[in-house]
């Protein structure tokens, strides 16, 4: 049974029966009823604006920096031992997260 983990068996076995999911979805979907109001955008009722919004990326790669920071900080707290060095560490993780909070 230990061949069925093996990832080229899992392949052929896994690419037919999702072609047989697939299949199943489609022929429970019915036929395609085109429809212009189903083409129409939709604003929850309102009118869709016609400008783009481009917010930009900075307050995305803010966030980013900030959970990079936190998650390689705390694994590199996690294999490290307890000791003086640690707690220094911890102190200027914590330092670098409050100044990318209060940015």
């Amino acid at each position: 049974m230990e061949i069925l983990l093996s990832p080229p068996i899992a392949f052929l076995i896994y690419i037919p029966l999702v072609l047989v999911i697939v299949w199943i979805g489609q022929v429970l979907a019915g036929p395609e009823k085109p429809n212009p109001m189903k083409t129409s955008v939709y604003g929850s009722g309102e009118e869709a604006p016609t400008y783009l919004a481009a917010p930009g990326y900075r307050p995305f790669f803010l966030i980013a920096l900030f959970f990079a920071i936190l998650h390689l900080g705390m694994l590199a707290l996690g294999t490290s031992p307890l000791n003086f060095a640690s707690g220094v560490f911890l102190v200027g993780l914590v330092l670098a997260l409050i100044a990318l909070i209060l940015g």
